[in-house]
C-alpha cells in the first residue's frame, strides 16, 4: 500500500489497534494525525515518524472538527480517516443503569463516529475523495450478552456505515467498518485473565485488516476479523447490500 503524499487521521491512536494502524499508515508513506484522550500517548506514537498529535475527548462535538482542521492546517489535506476510539460498557445487568457511564459509551463509540464522519466529509471532498473506516466489532454483527450496551453502540456503527456508504460513494468517499472479535488490547486489560487460553487477535491483526479494507474494500462493507481466518466482508444474508450504489472509480487510495 503506497500512501506517499497522503494524509491520515486516526482516533484512539495512542495504543492498541489505533497505534498499530498508525504504524502501518506511516510505513506506507502517509503523514498521520494521532488523536487520543491520552495526549502524551498520542505524542509518543506520532513522534515515531514525524506525525502530529492532538489531545481530544471524543465525546465533545467540537473535537473532531478541530482535529480535522489541525490535519489540514498541518499537512494541507486529508485522505484517510480511521474512527477507532472506543470503550467498553462494563454493565452486564439491566437494572440500576449507570447513566453517566451509558452516556459516555454512546459518546465515545457512536457519537464520535457520527461527529467524525460529518467533520471529515468536507475535507475529503476538498482532497478529491478518500476513505473512512470505523472500528465497530464482531459485537456489531452478533449478540454480546455480557455487554449489551457495547453491542448496541457497535450495531449502531455498522448500521450508520452501511447507510452512509451509498450517498457518499457518489462523492468519491468510501466508507467501511472493521469488525474484530476479541483483541488483546488495553480495552480489555481489566478482564484479560478471564479469557484464559481463548484465541485472541493482536492489535496488528486488526490493523492489517484495515489495510486490506483501504486497499480493496467496497463501499459499505463491514469486514469481520477472527483468529485463524482471513478478514472478509460480512455477508448480511437476505439483507439488501449498500453495494448497489457501486464503487466510485479510482477514488481515495487509488488515485482520486
Amino acid at each position: 500500500m503506497d500512501l506517499s503524499g497522503r494524509v491520515a487521521l486516526v482516533t484512539g491512536g495512542a495504543s492498541g489497534i489505533g497505534a498499530a494502524a498508525v504504524d502501518r499508515l506511516m510505513a506506507a508513506g502517509a503523514q498521520v494525525v494521532v488523536v487520543d484522550l491520552d495526549g502524551d500517548g498520542a505524542t509518543a506514537v506520532a513522534a515515531r515518524s514525524g506525525g502530529h498529535a492532538v489531545q481530544a475527548d471524543m465525546t465533545d462535538p467540537a473535537a473532531m472538527p478541530a482535529a480535522i482542521a489541525a490535519a489540514e492546517e498541518r499537512f494541507g489535506r486529508l485522505d484517510v480517516v480511521l474512527l477507532n476510539a472506543g470503550i467498553t460498557g462494563s454493565q452486564s445487568g439491566f437494572e440500576n443503569l449507570d447513566l453517566p457511564a451509558y452516556r459516555r459509551i454512546v459518546g465515545v463509540n457512536l457519537d464520535h463516529v457520527v461527529f467524525g464522519l460529518s467533520a471529515a466529509v468536507p475535507a475529503l471532498r476538498r482532497a478529491g475523495g478518500g476513505n473512512v473506516v470505523a472500528t465497530a466489532s464482531l459485537a456489531g454483527l452478533v449478540p454480546l450478552p455480557g455487554d449489551a450496551l457495547y453491542a448496541a453502540t457497535k450495531h449502531a456503527v455498522v448500521g450508520y456505515v452501511r447507510s452512509a456508504a451509498g450517498p457518499l460513494a457518489a462523492d468519491g468517499i468510501r466508507v467501511n467498518a472493521v469488525c474484530p472479535g476479541f483483541a488483546d488490547t488495553p480495552l480489555i486489560a481489566d478482564v484479560r485473565e478471564q479469557f484464559g487460553d481463548f484465541p485472541m487477535l493482536t492489535a496488528d491483526d486488526v490493523a492489517a485488516a484495515v489495510e486490506q479494507i483501504l486497499d480493496r474494500g467496497e463501499p459499505g462493507e463491514c469486514w469481520f476479523v477472527q483468529p485463524g481466518r482471513d478478514p472478509a466482508p460480512y455477508g448480511f444474508r437476505g439483507v439488501p447490500s449498500p453495494r448497489g450504489a457501486g464503487r466510485p472509480p479510482e477514488v481515495g487510495l487509488h488515485g482520486g
